[in-house]
Order: C-alpha cells, then sequence, then structure tokens
C-alpha cells in the first residue's frame, strides 16, 4: 500500500494511527497526551484485519488524565502494550537513524525489543536484569552512605552477574540469527560487507566484585550488558562514526526487513511494515530493490509525496489530505 500527499497532509499521522492500535503505543512519543487532538479530550483508534486467515479487531482508547484502554476482538487487556506480543508491527520513520548514529542506549533498547520479538521466551530478560541492577545500584548507594553493610550487596552481585550472563547470551543470539538477513539486505541496498558486532563481555560474580570499591564509591555497578554496545559495521567502518546519513538509512532498512524476515518465519506471520518516508532519500536504484524486497514481507504501508516515487504499481493507492484518507 501507498498513502500519498502533501507534506503535512498527515500521513505520519495515519501510520502512527496504524502503530498504536496495533502495538498500543506511538513510535514517535511516549506521552499519551500528544495522541490526543488538541481541544479535544480523548481519541480512538480501530484497526481491524487479518492475521494468519484469521479475523482481527484492536481498539484503543486513550482519556486525558487517565490510562489507555486496550482491547483485542474484544477481550479487554490489562495493559495496551500487550498489544505488541499479540501482534507484530515493525516500523521505520526518520528518527529510527538513531538506531545507528545515537549512543549505545538507543541501540541497546532497539536489540531488547528485536529480542522480545523473536525471542519470547526470553523477552523479560531486560526487564529483569534492569531490576536486579537497580537493586545493586541502591545497596552500592546505602553502603556508600554508611547506612548499609557490605554483605547487603553480595546477593545482588549473584542477580546481576546471573541474569547479565544471560542476557548477554541471549543477544548474541539475536544478532547471530539477525546479520545473515541484515548483511544480504544491505548488499542489495549497496551496503556492502555490513555486520553487527556486539562490544562487551558478560558479567560474572569474581568481575563484579573486583570493582566493588570503585563501585560503592560511584554508586552505580560500572560494567555489564547496561554499559554494553552493538556495533553496525559496513566494510570494516563503524557506521556510527564514519558513515554517511544514506548509509545510516540504508542499515536501519536492512535491520529493519532482516527482522521482519525472521518475525515470519518464527511465527508463521509475517509482520506489518510501516514505513515512513523511505524513499525520499534513496536513489531510484535503490527504491527498485526496496520495492522488490517488500512484497514477500506480508503488508506493507509506504508513504511518499506522489505515487511516481514508487517504482513499480502498489497493490493500493491512498490519497491522504487534512483530516481525511481515501482509496484513490
Amino acid at each position: 500500500m501507498l498513502a500519498v500527499g502533501a507534506n503535512g497532509a498527515g500521513k505520519t499521522n495515519l501510520l502512527e494511527a496504524i502503530h498504536v492500535g496495533s502495538q498500543g503505543f506511538s513510535p514517535r512519543t511516549r506521552s499519551d497526551s500528544e495522541l490526543i487532538r488538541f481541544g479535544t479530550a480523548a481519541s480512538r483508534v480501530v484497526v481491524r484485519g487479518e492475521r494468519g486467515g484469521l479475523p482481527v479487531e484492536s481498539t484503543i482508547t486513550l482519556r486525558l488524565r487517565e490510562g489507555k484502554r486496550a482491547s483485542l476482538n474484544g477481550a479487554v487487556l490489562p495493559a495496551a502494550e500487550q498489544l505488541r506480543s499479540r501482534l507484530s508491527t515493525l516500523v521505520f520513520t526518520p528518527d529510527r537513524l538513531a538506531v545507528v548514529k545515537g549512543g549505545p542506549a538507543v541501540r541497546r533498547a532497539y536489540f531488547d525489543r528485536t529480542l522480545g520479538r523473536i525471542a519470547r521466551p526470553r523477552a523479560g530478560l531486560p526487564a529483569a536484569y534492569a531490576s536486579a541492577l537497580a537493586q545493586r545500584n541502591a545497596a552500592l548507594r546505602r553502603t556508600g552512605a554508611g547506612l548499609s553493610s557490605r554483605d547487603a550487596i553480595a546477593p545482588w552481585t549473584e542477580n546481576v552477574a546471573d541474569l547479565g550472563s544471560q542476557l548477554y547470551a541471549a543477544r548474541r543470539d539475536v544478532l547471530t540469527l539477525l546479520e545473515p538477513g541484515f548483511g544480504t539486505r544491505a548488499e542489495a541496498l549497496g551496503l556492502a560487507d555490513a555486520r553487527l558486532r556486539y562490544e562487551g563481555e558478560p558479567p560474572s560474580r569474581e568481575s563484579l566484585e573486583a570493582r566493588l570499591e570503585r563501585d560503592i564509591e560511584r554508586g552505580f555497578t560500572g560494567l555489564g550488558p547496561h554499559v554494553h554496545d552493538v556495533a553496525i559495521v559496513s566494510a570494516n567502518r563503524d557506521l556510527r562514526l564514519f558513515g554517511s546519513q544514506g548509509e545510516q538509512r540504508l542499515a536501519v532498512l536492512s535491520l529493519l526487513l532482516a527482522e521482519a524476515e525472521l518475525v515470519a518465519e518464527r511465527s508463521g506471520v509475517p509482520p506489518l511494515l510501516l514505513l515512513d518516508d523511505v524513499l525520499s532519500e534513496l536513489d531510484a536504484a535503490r527504491r527498485r530493490t526496496l520495492a522488490e524486497s517488500v512484497p514477500g514481507q506480508g503488508q506493507t504501508l509506504i508513504t511518499a509525496t506522489a505515487a511516481s516515487a514508487l517504482p513499480g504499481e502498489p497493490a493500493q493507492v491512498i490519497e491522504v489530505s487534512p483530516g481525511h484518507a481515501r482509496t484513490a
């Protein structure tokens, strides 16, 4: 599907609404109040479609000063974000370039979300590790302030070492799964010898205890998966430092397509792909390569200012104007 319209017509709003309706949250903001039109007190998104040949309907209701409410096929969900474990939607927006050009925390969050989608039994590891880490850091600060003994740190050191090693292994496994598809997609888009390189070592009780004095002084655990990074590399160049914006865009697109392939392979149902303003900085050859890549990935919605931006014929064209969207 291709959504076309002038700049500011609402194409990104349409894409964002679909993401909210299928995942329970916005790819743009974590402030739900920003999803409600100015001058109104509530908003509602309803998404209908099929998943694996079965009908699906999700509803998200947002009200000012109230929590989100979500339902799937009429059943109320305890939390709107639970939709992401039932329905798969992957999104590209221009600000997703931060996955390559941003700091390590952005990449850790990105690959931990990928972990949740393609290795669901291990999806809770990032949150479990973060909880243990917070407890150890609190114990470090209490000890540093003379309010507690070092004995209180030891159990959390064990937890951080155990969960940190598990999270390290899970992330490495995800990169191993992603890298072949990422390299293939990147090569097709003209990004040579693209690889993913994990930077960091698994924590152990011994390594944590070896730096205990320093951690107590700082009140912070100085090693573990929370300080690791993933280098996104092309031809031995770290694209964060030595990649052009065009190469960074190609890397994010290649990651997205590789993940979509894995999600489809593991779940049997391709994810919905939402590609916002993805064509604007691609040359004609790369636009053609991208257009040839997405049909096998299930349903894809691409936004552009004109239908001519997409090589070939889309299955459907939606014309977007302020406040309206209609089939061409």
